[in-house]
């Protein structure tokens, strides 16, 4: 943009009465392209960040998401929301937390265990002027490779060296027995099973002299707890961000489709480890996010997986938190 154009839109915009006419002058004067890959904001006095690891692409719908719900019934549904009938995209957004002399990651990503379209963090971290050596902690949800994944490199390398990391006790036990229990689960896709299984304990076994155990309700970090919501896996827990009186809870993987699974938490999802306790703790916990008006951070939902859930008949839907730049 050259200057005269810049004076021509700044006279517009004066004109119109959407800013102060030094200020848009001001960054006239210092026009640069800006390249954002991320999404910042402030919850009180921490420093929050969004960042993608990319995208997971899951297809067909079923059985992956409603095994066994007629699937004219699905259909329907989405057809009403405008969604595809063919696959369900998932995002993968990684929250951090700046806290004083603290930066803290939640999840890790995928790693290089998804192809492309995943295991885009580090250099998403370094658009955010983020390096990996900065990290101090990472609080792990759950286990699953698109959340654990990014903990270790393809080499098998630690990513985060000088970071503590967090994940509940139950989680640990659980991948680290020699034969976790998926019986309560509707997967069928053994070779999937052991994958997962792996993925897990390669990346726990790295990063033992670095790991944390924590249980339910533990408060960590100053600005951090824990609170355990199994079914997904047995200890899969949501995380609750908060500064003063300023709150935000991610949900993790409670929920991995709004109008499929938040608006049906009884339809579920097939990865879930405990297919019917994973629908009591998706119901319990909407229900409750809800009535407090609670801010959601979602790490599948849609770009930058932020908003919240309201009443809609005898369940709730999710109203998404729009952001005013689009990721490029």
């Amino acid at each position: 943009m050259n200057r005269r154009t810049a004076i021509k839109q700044s006279a517009l915009v004066a004109l119109l009465g959407l800013t102060d006419i030094k200020t848009l002058f001001a960054a006239t004067a210092n026009l640069t392209k800006e390249v954002r890959g991320f999404h910042r904001f402030m919850l009180g006095k921490l420093e929050l960040t969004v960042v993608t690891d990319g995208h997971i692409l899951m297809k067909p719908v079923q059985p992956n998401f409603a095994p066994g719900i007629a699937a004219a019934k699905v259909e329907k549904v989405l057809k009403d929301n405008f969604a595809s009938s063919s696959e369900v995209d998932l995002g993968i957004n990684i929250l951090l937390v700046r806290s004083a002399d603290k930066l803290i990651m939640i999840d890790s990503g995928c790693g290089s265990n998804f192809g492309k379209d995943a295991g885009w963090l580090i250099q998403n971290l370094a658009n955010a002027g983020i390096k990996a050596t900065e990290i101090t902690d990472v609080v792990i949800s759950h286990a699953h490779p698109d959340h654990i994944g990014g903990l270790t490199d393809q080499d098998g390398k630690v990513v985060f060296p000088n970071a503590s990391i967090y994940l509940s006790r139950s989680e640990h036990d659980f991948w680290m027995s020699p034969s976790p229990d998926f019986s309560k689960s509707k997967l069928k896709d053994e070779a999937l099973k052991k994958l997962v299984v792996a993925v897990a304990r390669k990346n726990i076994l790295a990063i033992r002299p670095q790991l944390h155990l924590v249980n339910d309700g533990d408060e960590i970090l100053d600005c951090i707890k824990m609170q355990l919501a199994p079914g997904h896996t047995p200890g899969h827990c949501i995380i609750h961000v908060f500064s003063g009186a300023e709150h935000l809870c991610h949900i993790a993987d409670l929920v991995h489709s709004a109008v499929l699974v938040i608006e049906h938490p009884e339809w579920g999802f097939e990865g879930d480890t405990d297919f019917e306790l994973a629908i009591k703790s998706r119901k319990t916990v909407m229900a409750a996010m809800a009535a407090s008006r609670t801010t959601i951070f979602s790490y599948h939902l849609p770009w930058p997986g932020i908003g919240h859930v309201r009443r809609k008949g005898e369940g709730v839907e999710w109203i998404q938190q729009p952001s005013a730049l689009p990721y490029p």
